[in-house]
């Protein structure tokens, strides 16, 4: 093997190794060194602002944050419904489009990925336009039939609200990476089910949900680290109601500390332990995940 062939490999991979360097590492870093530190004021007088190192006493007060603790409840909560109806959804949908029987499957993938494609604001603009009760049209539907306006921004269905919009903006790409995997599974198995009188409702259950588990166990995961990291959807509907505070979820809360109360280094340390509790919960899904498909083949 000559040496142009022995670095072709290192050659190939350096864009991206520079690539995660400079926009994953370096930031993380940053953020890291930033939690390390804070402002303070030396000298009598107006004194001498002074960048000084403090140790871990920025992780300790985002410990401490009360604020920060109430937003993470709001966001298991938003959670409970946002993960479960994602991957409900995205697993039905494309069971249905993987049915021999089903007309429209173009029409109907384009369709439901779509909404993938549209930015987080934008959805979010779009959906409150609809939930704002001067210009619903579901409330106006409902006023016309004789019945109570609905109320999207009450204390209770703000969570169902800000979840629907994440739902309707990710089910699209979990549908299709389940869809594909669906495609890839002989279609021998199939046949060999229908043969011995397996309907295809339970060659859904039997064989093609069981065969998805790596596809629905990376999903999952994907879905429950969208789960929190949560921000544009609240932070856009909440100049439209007074049901959604300026730190209603962690990032908003991070946010708040970093750029609204000035504190840049307060608001890394929330973020790296944001991203520590981020990194562990997935882990641990990952681990459950897996450790229920191990269990389901033996």
């Amino acid at each position: 093997m000559t040496g142009k062939q022995k670095r072709a490999p290192y050659l190939m991979a350096a864009p991206a190794v520079i690539l995660f360097t400079v926009f994953i590492v370096i930031p993380i870093g940053y953020a890291i060194w930033l939690s390390l530190h804070a402002m303070r004021v030396r000298g009598a007088g107006f004194g001498i602002r002074t960048e000084v190192f403090i140790g871990l006493e920025n992780y300790l007060e985002a410990i401490g944050d009360s604020a920060l603790y109430e937003a993470m409840q709001r966001m298991l909560g938003y959670g409970v419904i946002m993960v479960p109806a994602t991957m409900g959804l995205a697993l039905l949908f494309a069971l249905l489009l993987d049915a021999p029987r089903v007309g429209g499957k173009r029409a109907s993938r384009i369709t439901i990925f779509l909404p993938y494609a549209v930015p987080g604001v934008i959805a979010s603009l779009l959906w409150g336009f609809i939930y704002l009760p001067a210009v619903s049209p579901i409330s106006a539907a409902l006023k016309g039939a004789g019945l109570p306006a609905a109320d999207f921004f009450g204390d209770v269905s703000i969570f169902f609200s800000v979840a629907n919009i994440a739902v309707w903006g990710s089910v699209g790409f979990n549908m299709v990476v389940l869809y594909t995997t669906l495609r890839a599974i002989p279609k021998e198995l199939y046949e060999a089910a229908r043969l011995d009188g397996a309907s295809e409702w339970r060659i859904a259950l039997r064989i093609k949900v069981p065969l998805l588990r790596p596809a629905l166990t990376m999903t999952s995961v994907f879905t429950l680290i969208g789960m929190l990291q949560v921000f544009s959807e609240p932070a856009t509907l909440r100049p439209m109601t007074n049901a959604i505070s300026q730190d209603w979820v962690p990032l908003m809360r991070i946010y708040q500390q970093a750029f609204v109360d000035n504190d840049i280094y307060l608001g890394a340390a929330s973020s790296v332990l944001l991203a520590g509790a981020t990194v562990l919960l997935s882990l641990a899904a990952l681990a459950v995940l897996r450790t229920r498909s191990a269990r389901s083949d033996r």
